[in-house]
């Protein structure tokens, strides 16, 4: 199977490794969108799996892919998730399992590839691949082997930057060199990905139309949107076996 991973992209972000919890930091922006990122997640697991609200991932066995230092996997312990987590990076995945430890949570860390679960034989009742897809060598590779990973019945969810002249100005030119929310260099506008482009990847799996994430200004921060030409969120299904 084809390698997914960027060896310059995994240096990147392993040389940020000790940064990640800080909401002060380079990986700020992921911060302040984490609510809604865990919000459509949240209401996803409601509708699909018919938990409950105190716990909606209980006993769902989910797969956290591209994990980073752990801002996704921790609030899904949290729900209730059965989870692991992968990273490329074992400088990321230190600083996910530390934070992990310190909060109590059980979470089964692991540094390696989607390619190598696949091969192993692992599938989940959720995939989340959230800011990832971006970065990884071989995009079709990569979506070949997150759908893989998808359970019969099963959902993957994932959220990226479109490739639009307005995520160009936003994403790139303005949170990176302006505004500094992300690390200047963390995204190549001709590594981003479109929402044809993702469900082109997996057409084994039924796909949602995307959701947008967008900032509204003015201090309310993100919230989910209809407007899909920056920030994205979409989610797909395998059909039951």
């Amino acid at each position: 199977m084809a390698t997914t991973t960027d060896p310059a992209e995994i240096a990147k972000f392993s040389a940020l490794a000790a940064e990640w919890w800080n909401p002060k930091g380079p990986f700020g922006a992921l911060h302040r969108m984490n609510p809604v990122r865990l919000q459509y997640i949240r209401e996803l697991a409601l509708r699909h799996f018919n938990t409950s609200a105190r716990k909606p991932l209980e006993h769902v066995k989910t797969l956290d892919l591209g994990c980073g230092g752990g801002l996704v996997s921790a609030p899904l312990a949290r729900m209730g998730a059965n989870l692991t987590a992968i990273d490329a990076s074992e400088e990321a995945i230190g600083a996910a399992r530390a934070y992990a430890d310190q909060a109590g949570l059980e979470i089964a860390f692991e540094a390696t590839t989607a390619e190598a679960l696949v091969e192993r034989g692992e599938t989940f009742e959720l995939v989340t691949a959230l800011e990832i897809v971006e970065h990884v060598s071989d995009v079709g590779a990569f979506l070949s082997a997150a759908s893989a990973l998808v359970a019969p019945n099963g959902v993957l969810v994932l959220s990226t930057i479109n490739r639009t002249q307005k995520a160009r100005a936003l994403a790139i030119v303005g949170a990176e060199r302006i505004l500094k929310w992300a690390p200047e260099g963390a995204h190549d506008f001709e590594k981003l990905v479109t929402p044809e482009e993702i469900r082109a990847g997996a057409p084994d799996l039924q796909w949602d139309e995307p959701v947008g994430i967008s900032y509204q200004p003015l201090g309310k921060g993100w919230a989910l949107s209809s407007d899909i030409s920056v920030n994205y969120l979409i989610a797909s299904r395998r059909p039951p076996a």
